[in-house]
């Protein structure tokens, strides 16, 4: 599912501006699909291109003129065909991750200074995913509910496990930091080869 697809599936629930549109990303989909005025704003003029959306303007003191879209016809269609043919991914990409696999090569005060980082960016996400939550009522869709919980639930289990391992993951550092002679351990690696 692309950012085009998605910011159909929000015009689906009701017309927006592209500041509107951003503001979701950076709200209700920062947790799991962040998206900035550069990937949204041609997203919206392709749309509108394709016929699934229609713009109005809105004129301004002072500022160019607003744009609303509003999803057509044939986008609620392109919409509903996107949810039914897409066979979702779920990618995890994580810088964080791919050092903490070298943690042993770490200095510990570095590696306790990006546990610190991670596990704050963890909590200011579950602060985030449950203010949105706070503002559920019976009328937000149950997907929407389901998301939230979802991420507030991955956040936790991800900070729960963070402080529960970190003190093992520290203490190899340090162990390999003053190892025997002062050398770091070398890990073998083997990669597979074809014939």
């Amino acid at each position: 599912m692309d950012v085009k697809t998605l910011c159909l599936g929000l015009l689906s629930i009701g017309e927006a501006c592209g500041y509107d549109l951003k503001k979701e990303f950076e709200s209700t989909f920062k947790h799991f699909y962040p998206a900035g005025y550069g990937s949204i704003y041609p997203a919206l003029a392709d749309l509108a291109e394709n016929g699934f959306v229609r713009c109005r303007e809105i004129p301004q003191e002072g500022k160019p003129d607003r744009k609303i879209y509003r999803i057509t016809d044939a986008g609620r269609r392109h919409f509903r065909n996107a949810l039914c043919n897409t066979s979702p991914q779920h990618k995890l990409r994580s810088e964080f991750l791919a050092m903490l696999y070298f943690a042993d090569r770490m200095e510990p005060e570095h590696l306790s200074v990006l546990l610190d980082e991670r596990l704050e960016e963890l909590r200011a996400a579950i602060v985030d995913i449950d203010r949105i939550e706070q503002r559920t009522d019976a009328n937000t869709a149950a997907g929407a509910r389901f998301v939230a919980g979802f991420g507030a639930f991955v956040a936790r289990a991800a900070a729960d496990y963070i402080e529960t391992n970190r003190e093992a993951l520290l203490e190899q550092a340090r162990e390999s930091s003053t190892g025997a002679a002062g050398k770091q351990t070398d890990r073998t690696v083997t990669v597979g080869t074809r014939a």
